[in-house]
């Protein structure tokens, strides 16, 4: 492939995305009452949101549908033709539907729309034609019409799908923070991805609970010396009913040694840090993470609502278990 053959696919690539990326920003632009209409009109259902299309829009449903139930919204893809063959039992009368079509005006929609108004059931409509049928018949109608097609003679949707995916993402990531929900609601949700593995680990999954790394205050640095060498570099101080008092690190001990050479039979409680960094077992992992990357700090005590000791998490063994 010569120079100029490459150059030209790449420039073509490069039309089409700025085809669809002006589309949608023209739909941007356009956005009015009926949007905040239409959020609102969702936020009101008390059932599953029903949505469905026909061809690609229908496709493009599937995927709208699919980004509600993941921002917890409950979101069903209704095929419009198996509507009228069984498939109408999963709609509800408190539920809400959003219908996508670009021309507002396939046949094989219709049968659905006339279902769903004898139900009582409010309609949203995404279509490339705001005075179409489907339009006419529904509560809310949101333009996605577009100046053209990326593809060469219309031959296929393109700049017209990307305009309505872009609608149905700005109603849905628009009801989420509308419903106030959170990074924890969505992980909850999808708990086998990173997002989810993040915001649902907490420090109890991950910290030591054996042997761990303690001494009295009145301890020499003799003994403290033994437990950084054989314990991963800190050491936790505690009274007689183990709660904390301090910390001692190797950073610290390495700090002292430059200042004396006689260190040994000091006192711990000379040396320690007296207001550590400090978690809790419930505590999110990645919040544990962040703390320690923003503090310089390879480990932290895990305290009860005591203040006592009860584990010790290591920056590594969280990085392990994907909280960072």
């Amino acid at each position: 492939m010569s120079y100029a053959e490459r150059n030209d696919l790449i420039e073509r690539g490069r039309r089409v995305l700025a085809l669809e990326a002006k589309a949608i920003a023209q739909v941007a632009e356009r956005l009015g009452p009926a949007f905040a209409a239409a959020v609102r009109l969702l936020a009101g259902a008390k059932g599953r949101l029903i949505v469905s299309g026909v061809g690609k829009s229908g496709i493009i449903a599937r995927k709208i549908a699919a980004t509600f139930t993941s921002t917890g919204s409950p979101a069903s893809f209704l095929h419009a033709v198996d509507s009228l063959h069984g498939d109408l039992g999963i709609v509800g009368r408190d539920d809400a539907a959003i219908l996508l079509s670009k021309s507002g005006s396939s046949d094989e929609l219709f049968g659905l729309v006339s279902q769903l108004k004898r139900l009582g059931v409010p309609m949203i409509a995404i279509t490339g034609d705001a005075e179409s049928a489907l339009a006419r018949q529904a509560d809310v109608v949101l333009d996605s019409s577009v100046a053209e097609e990326a593809c060469p003679e219309t031959l296929a949707p393109t700049a017209s799908t990307a305009a309505a995916l872009a609608l149905g993402d700005a109603l849905a990531v628009t009801l989420l923070e509308e419903k106030g929900f959170r990074r924890e609601d969505f992980a909850a949700l999808h708990p086998g991805g990173t997002l989810g593995r993040n915001l649902l680990l907490r420090v109890g999954d991950v910290m030591v609970t054996k042997d761990l790394p303690t001494l009295f205050p009145e301890c020499p640095m003799r003994q403290c010396v033994m437990l950084l060498a054989h314990k991963r570099g800190t050491t936790a101080v505690v009274d007689q009913a183990g709660s904390l008092v301090g910390v001692v690190t190797a950073g610290d001990l390495t700090r002292l040694m430059e200042r004396t050479d006689d260190f040994l039979d000091i006192p711990v409680h000379e040396v320690m840090t007296r207001t550590p960094k400090t978690t809790t077992p419930d505590q999110l992992a990645g919040a544990a993470v962040r703390l320690m990357e923003k503090h310089g700090i390879m480990a932290l005590p895990v305290l009860d609502g005591g203040r006592r000791v009860v584990g010790m998490v290591h920056l590594h063994d969280l990085m392990r278990a994907g909280a960072a």
